[in-house]
């Protein structure tokens, strides 16, 4: 008999959490076959993400996600641009002790981040719907993190008044970065990434401590 759409998705999730040696419970690997489910299904109406599948989703999405967990530092985690709430729930489900908080601009996505907190119980998740420049929190975060808003230069000016002092900021980008991290003065790091299930190689960059005045 073929496999049923959630048992192929099941099947690529597990072999994904496999090649990137994470070791997730058969909880959280419901958590996240769920959220998926969640998004196709608000999808329709809310126009989430152009990836309309969930095997898909799987891997251009959850794995996409989770490649980067093992670079996540300290216990304040703060995502940019979360969308769909990506790479933040994704995140949040693999890295139960840690406290993240899902910023997006768009109301309707928010909406449904929200939602989908509510419905997979992530008692380590909020969301706050806010234009970055305009959001002051009590508490600066150890790690911004942002799947490539913006161009670096635009990421470290819009970000860098929410990172405490020897915080790091964490942006997922694709290849040809030459020209953007000539802008950065502050000590980078670009992390090469591979992704289970997708072909093209994607990278991770870390900027220690960035500040405004290091944009050049």
């Amino acid at each position: 008999m073929p496999e049923t759409p959630t048992e192929t998705c099941r099947n690529l999730l597990t072999s994904g959490l496999s090649a990137l040696n994470l070791h997730l419970s058969p909880g959280q690997i419901e958590q996240l076959l769920d959220f998926i489910k969640l998004m196709e299904k608000w999808n329709k109406a809310y126009n989430l993400t152009a990836i309309r599948n969930k095997e898909d989703m799987v891997n251009l999405h959850l794995l996409d996600s989770l490649a980067i967990s093992p670079f996540i530092t300290g216990r304040q985690i703060i995502d940019i641009g979360t969308g769909a709430g990506l790479p933040g729930i994704p995140l949040a489900i693999c890295l139960p002790g840690i406290t993240f908080t899902l910023l997006d601009s768009n109301a309707k996505k928010t909406r449904f981040v929200q939602q989908a907190i509510l419905e997979l119980k992530l008692n380590n998740v909020t969301v706050c719907h806010q234009r970055v420049e305009n959001y002051h929190p009590e508490t600066l975060f150890d790690t911004v993190l942002t799947r490539a808003f913006a161009s670096l230069a635009d990421i470290v000016r819009l970000t860098s008044h929410l990172l405490a002092k020897e915080g790091v900021l964490l942006a997922m980008k694709g290849q040809n970065l030459d020209a953007e991290l000539v802008g950065i003065s502050a000590k980078k790091t670009v992390i090469p990434v591979k992704i289970p299930g997708i072909a093209v190689e994607r990278c991770l960059i870390r900027i220690e401590s960035p500040t405004q005045t290091e944009v050049m």
